[in-house]
């Protein structure tokens, strides 16, 4: 944070990014904050401080737009009750993602986790999650 000020950033503006990025933006005090469109063709609008990790994981990416572009429609799910069903699908979408921790000596490879306590923040292209560092939430491109 630069004299207190807080930065912003819009992920992917323009759509200049293409439509195979993955993020997860770590929950922390670094006075900068990202924002996503997300929800499909809600178009809703989410922000989260915190740092930006680029990930790679195209089956979980894959399966994540299967869930929210082709059984949802690409609608959102703004006060959806999720079905056990979709829930599983959308645990094993998240579960196929890793993130790299690393404790300044060692790195390691750890699979994400949804983080079901705050299943209520849970859209297209952003799904909250627990990382190796802590909270966070996954974002990317949003179909609409």
């Amino acid at each position: 944070m630069v004299h207190g000020r807080r930065h912003f950033v819009f992920l992917d503006p323009d759509g200049s990014m293409g439509e195979d990025w993955l993020y997860v933006v770590i929950e922390a005090k670094t006075g900068v904050v990202y924002q996503q469109q997300y929800g499909g063709t809600a178009c809703r609008h989410g922000a989260v401080e915190g740092f930006l990790v680029p990930l790679f994981g195209p089956d979980g990416l894959d399966a994540l737009r299967e869930l929210f572009e082709t059984h949802f429609r690409g609608a959102g799910v703004q006060s959806h009750e999720w079905s056990d069903d979709e829930l599983a699908r959308l645990r094993e979408g998240v579960a196929m993602i890793a993130c790299w921790a690393c404790d300044g000596s060692e790195e390691e490879l750890t699979v994400l986790r949804l983080d079901e306590r705050r299943m209520r923040e849970a859209d297209e292209a952003w799904i909250p999650v627990v990382t190796p560092d802590g909270p966070g939430i996954l974002v990317w491109c949003n179909s609409d």
